[in-house]
């Protein structure tokens, strides 16, 4: 902390003293009070960075109840998606003049996800975001009863993972397939249940028939173990596996995986065992993640506004309404081709 011409630490006499206004100006300047001047809050903001002055946020939650930390409960972020949503939420507190305090769970625990919770009350955040919510997590935060916003990263219900989904079903009939199966997500987390919900959307309203469908767990490797499956699958038998359930009797031409990395682990898997992609299967994945486009083949998959998404749960916390998250878009690449069999 920088300190005065008397050698102690800057305070907002200072600040007050430098701008040519009262000590009560800074604070509302600070706190973001409405009804002040452009002009004179401009000059309290040229102050403190001239004064380098660093605010204490213990001592202003005392005074305002607000302590300008926003909670965020975060679980499995070894994965790209819980990650990527933690950096933009980082971001966008930013913009607003907030930071967050995250604090880690394992979502399969009641327990920790309320401990999770505890610590950041402890801490007087103005409001708390989970990031990729298991069902478990949710039920337990909505059983602590808060009285502070909790809301979800992704827009609730979902409808933009939906959406996106959807994309994914649609690209894959516009080209000509008409049987498909899907990889979904663990069945307990919100993501997944909602990418599937779209899946299954999208293919009553395009006419494709979805002929099987298994569940991985957002990992490379549940992907690259599902080949065999699939490879099953593809030679026109029944998987047979526990993790697999047949729900026609036609062979897919294309696959829509739930996330990225289980895409590749499935080409990886698929490509040891003799099986070009998209030359014997078309596959789409979800999220775009910075690798998406480096795999073999490039990755064809579907880009949320992950940024904009930070900035509505940001928004939502602080009891505003902000611009809306940019639609999902589809990413064309080379693990797609037109079906003509």
């Amino acid at each position: 902390m920088s300190e005065s011409e008397a050698g102690r630490p800057v305070g907002v006499r200072d600040v007050a003293r430098l701008a040519g206004v009262s000590t009560q100006t800074v604070s509302r300047v600070l706190n973001d009070y409405p009804g002040i001047r452009d002009e004179t809050r401009q000059r309290v903001l040229d102050a403190v960075a001239s004064l380098d002055y660093r605010i204490n946020n213990a001592a202003r939650a005392l005074g305002t109840r607000r302590s300008r930390i926003i909670g965020v409960v975060a679980s499995d972020t070894s994965l790209y998606g819980p990650s990527a949503g933690i950096t933009a939420l980082e971001a966008a507190a930013r913009e607003r003049g907030r930071w967050i305090a995250t604090a880690y769970a394992d979502a399969d625990d009641a327990e920790s996800v309320l401990a999770a919770v505890g610590h950041l009350l402890a801490q007087g955040v103005d409001g708390i975001v989970l990031v990729a919510p298991h069902v478990g997590t949710r039920a337990a935060v909505e059983k602590a009863a808060i009285t502070i916003p909790v809301v979800s990263l992704h827009a609730e219900p979902g409808a933009r993972q939906a959406d996106g989904a959807a994309l994914t079903v649609t690209h894959l009939a516009d080209l000509g397939h008409r049987r498909i199966a899907e990889i979904a997500g663990p069945s307990d987390w919100l993501e997944s249940s909602v990418r599937s919900a779209g899946v299954a959307m999208a293919a009553a309203r395009s006419g494709v028939q979805v002929v099987a469908r298994w569940e991985g767990d957002w990992t490379a490797s549940s992907g690259h173990a599902l080949a065999e499956a699939v490879e099953t699958l593809l030679a026109g038998r029944n998987a047979g596996t526990d993790n697999s359930r047949n729900v026609g009797r036609n062979t897919p031409t294309g696959i829509v995986v739930a996330n990225d990395q289980m895409a590749l682990g499935l080409m990886a898997g698929l490509t040891a065992r003799g099986i070009a992609v998209p030359g014997g299967v078309s596959i789409v994945g979800f999220d775009d993640n910075p690798d998406a486009a480096f795999y073999t083949p490039a990755l064809t998959t579907v880009r949320v506004d992950v940024a904009g998404e930070a900035r509505r749960a940001i928004d939502a916390v602080l009891g505003e309404t902000g611009s809306e998250p940019a639609a999902p878009r589809l990413v064309v690449r080379a693990s797609t081709e037109a079906f003509s069999r």
